[in-house]
């Protein structure tokens, strides 16, 4: 074949495979952290980094514009992840999970401290926590429904045949949909939804209290060299974003299909690589969407209520990142023009510095996993396009916090700060031992 197609075009197809898998190389070598030998850690003074309280394994972070809260999902115990944890593999003992469950916190951001709340008509259910989303009950502003994921075990007549069915998967995990009266103490329980394309689900928004997109991060849900592969390989584009339409509170019906009833569902997104954290944009109709793996933040656009009934979410932009991120927040700068004139809106994400060797520590009690918080911002162009400008906020060798899987910036006064743009940079991890807030320059 080579002689058919001649010396310079052999050398031109040489040379292209070479360039691409070089430059897939270096970017996997990159993203994952192989080249970091020595992770380093952003110097703060004493005063300016805070550990909030009773925060432990918090993977999710929303800040609620209207009642300047934080709101996030806790597995709350130490041990909890690393005996049940389907996104790390880790399915060693679900047993824990009669005994500790998780829950959900509010965290005031100008006294830095977290309050749980307790959860009627949850029943005592185990609750094992990932992404979260927060919206506005339109009905009741000073309330706000709360989504969050629970990552259950298979019922346990299927995973108690041992061995166990190759085609069965040990996790059934599902959506909570909860309801939270603004300034008390408590939260109710409305449903769990559940349907066959939730698979594993990370992370999810709200478009109405009806409506969710949540995506699925892997296709592959156990440990082997099939989900290595789909870790490490950008064009495993196996993973996808569901869309979901369900009553707010489910019919009376048998248990086991109480989260199935009334939820209809349907692929938003497909051939997406590592689809992860998901979150709102600078308009209402932009969607951010991380392919963790891949460091890259995909920007797509939701559809008008108007104009289409398939919901289907379209990619209109990229930005690369130089680590893994996970769940994307976007800041909203509430000072925009005023002090320095500058409007310091933009995306932050937060990732792993060292990323291949989540597969080891993830299975450990004490290790360090190294994080970077990156913030990326919109510059205009005068051809009307945009490129966008990365730096990082904030990184740490894995010893302040140990893993980082999101941030969010909530703004400081300028006059507080002598007319210095600053903000509180709040950062969380799947396995960190508390929220973290450190105060940095925008």
């Amino acid at each position: 074949m080579m002689k058919l197609l001649g010396p310079s075009v052999t050398v031109a197809l040489l040379a292209y495979a070479i360039y691409s898998w070089g430059t897939f190389i270096y970017h996997n070598a990159i993203v994952f952290g192989f080249l970091r030998t020595n992770p380093l850690s952003t110097h703060v003074q004493q005063e300016d980094i805070v550990y909030i309280p009773d925060t432990v394994h918090c993977e999710d972070l929303h800040y609620h514009g209207p009642s300047k809260t934080l709101f996030t999902a806790c597995e709350d115990h130490p041990e909890t992840r690393f005996q049940w944890y389907p996104p790390l593999t880790n399915f060693n003992d679900s047993s824990i999970l009669k005994t500790y469950h998780g829950s959900l916190h509010v965290i005031d951001p100008e006294t830095k401290k977290s309050q749980r709340l307790e959860v009627e008509n949850f029943n005592g259910r185990p609750f094992i926590t990932h992404g979260i989303e927060v919206l506005t009950d339109p009905e009741q502003p000073n309330a706000v429904y709360i989504y969050a994921v629970n990552h259950l075990p298979n019922p346990e007549p299927v995973i108690a045949i041992h061995p166990p069915p190759a085609d069965v998967p040990k996790a059934r995990s599902q959506i909570e949909v909860f309801h939270h009266v603004l300034g008390t103490s408590t939260a109710r329980h409305l449903r769990s939804i559940w349907h066959p394309l939730i698979r594993t689900p990370n992370d999810l928004i709200a478009t109405s209290p009806t409506s969710l997109y949540v995506t699925n991060d892997h296709f592959y849900r156990d440990h082997g060299a099939m989900r290595f592969l789909e870790d490490m390989y950008a064009n495993a584009k196996w993973t996808d974003v569901i869309y979901l339409q369900f009553a707010l509170e489910a019919p009376s019906t048998p248990a086991e299909t109480d989260a199935l009833a009334g939820v209809t569902a349907h692929v938003a997104l497909d051939k997406f690589h590592n689809a992860n954290g998901l979150g709102h944009g600078r308009y209402e109709d932009e969607v951010a969407i991380a392919s963790a793996a891949s460091g890259v933040l995909s920007i797509g656009q939701l559809p008008s209520g108007s104009t289409s009934k398939s919901n289907m979410i379209t990619v209109l932009n990229r930005i690369e990142f130089d680590s893994t991120i996970d769940n994307p927040s976007y800041f909203s700068d509430p000072y925009a023009g005023t002090a320095d004139g500058v409007d310091h809106s933009g995306f932050v994400v937060a990732g792993l510095g060292k990323a291949h060797t989540l597969a080891e520590t993830s299975k450990k009690t004490e290790a360090k996993d190294p994080v970077m918080v990156w913030f990326a911002k919109a510059i205009k162009q005068e051809d009307g396009g945009v490129i966008w400008e990365k730096r990082l906020l904030f990184e740490d060798d894995g010893s302040r916090i140990r893993s980082a899987s999101a941030a969010v910036l909530v703004a400081i006064d300028p006059e507080k700060e002598g007319g210095q743009r600053k903000a509180w940079l709040f950062v969380t991890g799947f396995v960190s031992s508390s929220v973290v807030a450190v105060k940095v320059d925008l």
